[in-house]
Protein backbone atom coordinates (compact mmCIF):
# COMPACT_ATOMS: atom_id res chain seq x y z
CA UNK A 1 0.00 0.00 0.00
CA UNK A 2 1.29 3.65 -0.65
CA UNK A 3 0.45 5.76 1.70
CA UNK A 4 1.73 9.78 1.80
CA UNK A 5 4.32 10.68 4.04
CA UNK A 6 5.58 14.56 4.70
CA UNK A 7 4.80 17.10 2.63
CA UNK A 8 4.74 20.47 1.97
CA UNK A 9 4.57 23.26 -0.39
CA UNK A 10 5.10 26.70 -1.59
CA UNK A 11 7.06 29.51 -3.25
CA UNK A 12 10.61 29.67 -3.50
CA UNK A 13 13.25 32.49 -3.89
CA UNK A 14 11.39 35.86 -4.25
CA UNK A 15 13.38 38.06 -5.01
CA UNK A 16 12.05 41.84 -4.65
CA UNK A 17 13.95 45.14 -4.02
CA UNK A 18 12.16 47.40 -1.68
CA UNK A 19 12.92 50.79 -1.74
CA UNK A 20 12.24 53.27 1.15
CA UNK A 21 11.56 56.91 -0.45
CA UNK A 22 10.33 58.73 2.70
CA UNK A 23 13.03 60.77 2.79
CA UNK A 24 15.62 62.68 0.51
CA UNK A 25 18.12 59.36 1.61
CA UNK A 26 16.75 56.29 0.51
CA UNK A 27 16.75 52.64 2.13
CA UNK A 28 17.31 49.64 0.06
CA UNK A 29 16.08 46.27 1.19
CA UNK A 30 17.54 42.97 -1.04
CA UNK A 31 15.35 40.46 0.03
CA UNK A 32 14.74 36.67 -1.37
CA UNK A 33 12.07 35.16 0.08
CA UNK A 34 10.59 31.50 0.04
CA UNK A 35 7.79 30.19 1.97
CA UNK A 36 6.85 26.66 2.68
CA UNK A 37 3.78 25.83 3.71
CA UNK A 38 2.36 22.04 4.87
CA UNK A 39 -0.93 20.53 7.00
CA UNK A 40 -4.32 18.91 5.63
CA UNK A 41 -2.96 18.43 1.93
CA UNK A 42 -4.15 14.54 1.36
CA UNK A 43 -6.81 15.56 -1.19
CA UNK A 44 -4.56 17.14 -3.14
CA UNK A 45 -1.79 14.48 -3.36
CA UNK A 46 -4.13 11.40 -3.67
CA UNK A 47 -7.55 13.09 -5.43
CA UNK A 48 -6.14 16.03 -7.44
CA UNK A 49 -8.48 18.12 -5.53
CA UNK A 50 -7.15 21.90 -4.90
CA UNK A 51 -9.48 23.41 -2.76
CA UNK A 52 -6.77 23.64 -0.18
CA UNK A 53 -4.25 24.55 -2.27
CA UNK A 54 -3.46 28.00 -2.07
CA UNK A 55 -1.52 28.91 -5.46
CA UNK A 56 2.43 29.48 -5.72
CA UNK A 57 1.63 32.69 -7.43
CA UNK A 58 -0.69 34.05 -4.71
CA UNK A 59 2.30 33.48 -2.27
CA UNK A 60 4.22 35.28 -4.33
CA UNK A 61 2.07 38.19 -4.68
CA UNK A 62 1.37 38.17 -1.18
CA UNK A 63 5.24 38.22 -0.38
CA UNK A 64 5.45 41.78 -2.70
CA UNK A 65 2.19 43.35 -1.54
CA UNK A 66 3.15 43.02 2.16
CA UNK A 67 7.03 44.46 1.41
CA UNK A 68 4.83 47.24 0.49
CA UNK A 69 2.41 47.57 2.84
CA UNK A 70 4.01 47.07 6.01
CA UNK A 71 7.69 47.49 5.28
CA UNK A 72 10.76 45.08 6.01
CA UNK A 73 11.17 46.39 9.38
CA UNK A 74 13.76 43.07 10.06
CA UNK A 75 14.27 40.44 8.24
CA UNK A 76 12.81 38.37 11.19
CA UNK A 77 9.47 40.49 11.71
CA UNK A 78 9.12 39.99 7.76
CA UNK A 79 9.11 36.51 7.74
CA UNK A 80 6.86 35.87 11.01
CA UNK A 81 4.21 38.17 9.36
CA UNK A 82 4.38 36.24 6.53
CA UNK A 83 4.25 32.99 8.22
CA UNK A 84 1.14 33.56 10.88
CA UNK A 85 -0.52 34.89 7.67
CA UNK A 86 -0.46 31.73 5.81
CA UNK A 87 -1.51 30.07 8.52
CA UNK A 88 -4.79 29.13 9.08
CA UNK A 89 -7.57 26.78 7.69
CA UNK A 90 -6.26 23.43 6.19
CA UNK A 91 -2.38 24.84 6.46
CA UNK A 92 -1.23 23.95 10.22
CA UNK A 93 2.38 24.75 9.74
CA UNK A 94 4.11 27.59 7.52
CA UNK A 95 8.08 28.12 7.14
CA UNK A 96 9.40 31.37 5.70
CA UNK A 97 12.63 32.07 5.15
CA UNK A 98 14.46 35.46 3.95
CA UNK A 99 17.61 36.16 2.84
CA UNK A 100 19.04 39.63 2.96
CA UNK A 101 21.89 40.85 0.91
CA UNK A 102 22.69 44.34 2.48
CA UNK A 103 23.70 47.61 -0.20
CA UNK A 104 26.31 49.74 0.64
CA UNK A 105 25.72 53.48 0.65
CA UNK A 106 27.25 55.81 -1.38
CA UNK A 107 25.58 58.57 -1.07
CA UNK A 108 21.64 59.09 -0.74
CA UNK A 109 20.28 57.22 -3.35
CA UNK A 110 23.12 55.28 -4.91
CA UNK A 111 24.50 52.10 -3.28
CA UNK A 112 27.03 49.32 -4.41
CA UNK A 113 27.22 45.94 -2.80
CA UNK A 114 30.47 43.89 -2.99
CA UNK A 115 29.69 40.49 -1.46
CA UNK A 116 26.92 38.08 -1.69
CA UNK A 117 27.21 37.72 2.32
CA UNK A 118 23.66 36.83 3.43
CA UNK A 119 21.79 37.48 6.43
CA UNK A 120 19.09 35.04 6.88
CA UNK A 121 15.60 34.84 8.69
CA UNK A 122 13.53 31.64 9.18
CA UNK A 123 10.47 31.82 11.11
CA UNK A 124 8.18 29.15 11.37
CA UNK A 125 4.30 29.54 12.87
CA UNK A 126 3.01 26.00 13.87
CA UNK A 127 -0.33 26.45 15.97
CA UNK A 128 -0.48 28.96 18.72
CA UNK A 129 3.65 29.03 18.72
CA UNK A 130 5.81 31.25 16.41
CA UNK A 131 9.61 30.05 16.11
CA UNK A 132 12.47 32.22 15.23
CA UNK A 133 15.90 31.30 13.56
CA UNK A 134 18.57 33.92 12.28
CA UNK A 135 21.94 33.55 10.70
CA UNK A 136 24.61 34.76 8.18
CA UNK A 137 25.78 33.07 4.76
CA UNK A 138 28.70 33.32 2.49
CA UNK A 139 30.43 35.48 5.18
CA UNK A 140 34.36 34.68 3.88
CA UNK A 141 36.91 35.27 6.44
CA UNK A 142 40.93 34.07 6.40
CA UNK A 143 43.74 34.25 8.77
CA UNK A 144 47.26 34.57 7.38
CA UNK A 145 49.10 33.09 10.67
CA UNK A 146 48.09 31.63 14.02
CA UNK A 147 46.48 27.81 12.42
CA UNK A 148 48.02 24.66 12.86
CA UNK A 149 47.42 20.88 11.88
CA UNK A 150 49.43 18.25 12.99
CA UNK A 151 49.32 15.13 14.62
CA UNK A 152 46.58 13.39 12.29
CA UNK A 153 46.40 9.93 11.78
CA UNK A 154 48.74 8.54 8.61
CA UNK A 155 48.72 6.06 6.39
CA UNK A 156 49.83 5.09 2.84
CA UNK A 157 47.53 7.30 0.93
CA UNK A 158 48.64 10.33 3.22
CA UNK A 159 50.49 13.05 1.35
CA UNK A 160 49.43 15.86 3.69
CA UNK A 161 52.47 17.44 5.33
CA UNK A 162 51.98 18.72 8.96
CA UNK A 163 52.26 22.15 9.64
CA UNK A 164 52.44 24.70 13.01
CA UNK A 165 51.67 27.99 10.25
CA UNK A 166 49.17 28.11 7.82
CA UNK A 167 46.31 30.39 6.15
CA UNK A 168 43.36 29.40 7.65
CA UNK A 169 40.23 30.28 5.45
CA UNK A 170 36.87 29.55 5.17
CA UNK A 171 33.09 30.76 3.75
CA UNK A 172 30.78 30.87 7.20
CA UNK A 173 27.14 29.46 7.02
CA UNK A 174 25.63 30.42 10.60
CA UNK A 175 22.42 29.67 11.54
CA UNK A 176 21.43 30.02 15.49
CA UNK A 177 18.00 29.24 17.09
CA UNK A 178 16.21 31.35 19.59
CA UNK A 179 15.42 30.18 23.04
CA UNK A 180 11.60 29.75 24.26
CA UNK A 181 11.52 33.44 26.10
CA UNK A 182 12.21 34.82 22.64
CA UNK A 183 9.67 32.90 20.38
CA UNK A 184 7.25 35.67 21.28
CA UNK A 185 10.04 37.80 19.14
CA UNK A 186 10.69 40.07 22.18
CA UNK A 187 14.17 41.01 20.85
CA UNK A 188 16.28 43.23 19.19
CA UNK A 189 16.45 41.16 16.11
CA UNK A 190 18.90 44.27 14.38
CA UNK A 191 21.57 44.50 17.14
CA UNK A 192 21.49 40.66 18.22
CA UNK A 193 22.44 39.73 14.18
CA UNK A 194 25.07 42.48 14.44
CA UNK A 195 26.60 41.58 17.53
CA UNK A 196 26.88 37.80 16.75
CA UNK A 197 28.35 38.54 13.23
CA UNK A 198 31.23 40.98 15.64
CA UNK A 199 31.27 37.99 18.01
CA UNK A 200 32.18 35.15 15.50
CA UNK A 201 34.83 37.69 13.51
CA UNK A 202 36.65 39.08 16.55
CA UNK A 203 36.82 35.16 17.52
CA UNK A 204 37.75 33.62 14.60
CA UNK A 205 40.69 36.40 14.89
CA UNK A 206 41.97 36.12 18.18
CA UNK A 207 41.74 32.14 18.56
CA UNK A 208 44.98 29.99 17.87
CA UNK A 209 43.71 27.58 15.65
CA UNK A 210 44.83 23.61 16.13
CA UNK A 211 42.05 22.89 13.64
CA UNK A 212 39.48 24.37 12.07
CA UNK A 213 36.55 22.12 14.19
CA UNK A 214 38.63 24.11 17.46
CA UNK A 215 38.13 26.62 16.18
CA UNK A 216 34.45 26.92 15.44
CA UNK A 217 33.53 25.11 18.52
CA UNK A 218 34.75 28.47 19.94
CA UNK A 219 33.10 30.58 17.75
CA UNK A 220 30.03 29.02 18.56
CA UNK A 221 30.96 28.58 22.74
CA UNK A 222 31.69 32.26 22.73
CA UNK A 223 28.17 33.41 21.25
CA UNK A 224 26.03 31.02 23.71
CA UNK A 225 28.00 32.74 26.49
CA UNK A 226 27.19 36.50 25.69
CA UNK A 227 23.72 35.70 24.42
CA UNK A 228 21.32 33.59 26.88
CA UNK A 229 18.09 34.29 24.49
CA UNK A 230 19.89 31.58 21.76
CA UNK A 231 19.69 27.76 22.04
CA UNK A 232 22.15 26.48 19.44
CA UNK A 233 24.20 27.73 17.24
CA UNK A 234 25.16 25.62 13.98
CA UNK A 235 28.08 26.43 11.93
CA UNK A 236 29.39 25.27 8.29
CA UNK A 237 32.65 25.86 7.22
CA UNK A 238 34.38 24.97 3.86
CA UNK A 239 37.85 24.54 3.97
CA UNK A 240 39.16 27.29 1.24
CA UNK A 241 42.55 25.41 0.81
CA UNK A 242 46.07 27.37 0.43
CA UNK A 243 48.74 25.56 -0.68
CA UNK A 244 52.16 26.74 -0.61
CA UNK A 245 53.95 27.42 -4.76
CA UNK A 246 57.12 25.86 -4.81
CA UNK A 247 59.29 28.43 -6.63
CA UNK A 248 62.45 26.56 -6.07
CA UNK A 249 62.78 25.52 -10.12
CA UNK A 250 62.81 29.31 -10.44
CA UNK A 251 65.29 29.94 -8.00
CA UNK A 252 63.27 31.96 -5.37
CA UNK A 253 62.33 31.87 -2.13
CA UNK A 254 58.65 31.00 -0.86
CA UNK A 255 58.75 32.27 2.71
CA UNK A 256 55.19 32.00 2.84
CA UNK A 257 54.39 34.52 0.47
CA UNK A 258 52.76 33.32 -2.61
CA UNK A 259 49.84 30.95 -2.79
CA UNK A 260 47.74 28.33 -4.94
CA UNK A 261 44.11 29.13 -3.91
CA UNK A 262 42.03 25.52 -4.66
CA UNK A 263 38.30 26.00 -4.74
CA UNK A 264 37.69 22.13 -4.91
CA UNK A 265 37.63 19.85 -3.47
CA UNK A 266 37.49 21.15 -0.21
CA UNK A 267 37.17 20.05 3.32
CA UNK A 268 33.62 20.58 4.62
CA UNK A 269 34.01 21.04 8.83
CA UNK A 270 30.51 21.41 10.39
CA UNK A 271 29.55 21.71 14.28
CA UNK A 272 26.58 23.09 16.66
CA UNK A 273 27.39 24.07 19.54
CA UNK A 274 23.99 23.89 22.06
CA UNK A 275 23.07 25.14 25.56
CA UNK A 276 22.95 21.64 27.99
CA UNK A 277 19.42 22.35 28.44
CA UNK A 278 18.80 23.11 24.96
Amino acid sequence: MARLGINQYGKAETHLVRVVRDSAVHEVRDLTVSVALSGELEAVHLEGDNAAVLATDTQNNTVSAFAKVFGVVTPEEFAARLARHFLGGPITRARVEVNEVPWTRLSDHAFTQSSREARVACVIADGDATFYASGIAGLIVLKTTDSEFHGFPRDRYTTLQETTDRILATSLTVGWRYTGSAIDGDIDYDATYAGVRDLLLATFADVHSLALQQTIFEMGKAVLERYDAIAEISLSCPNKHHFLVDLAPFGLDNPGEVFFAADRPYGLIQATVRREDS
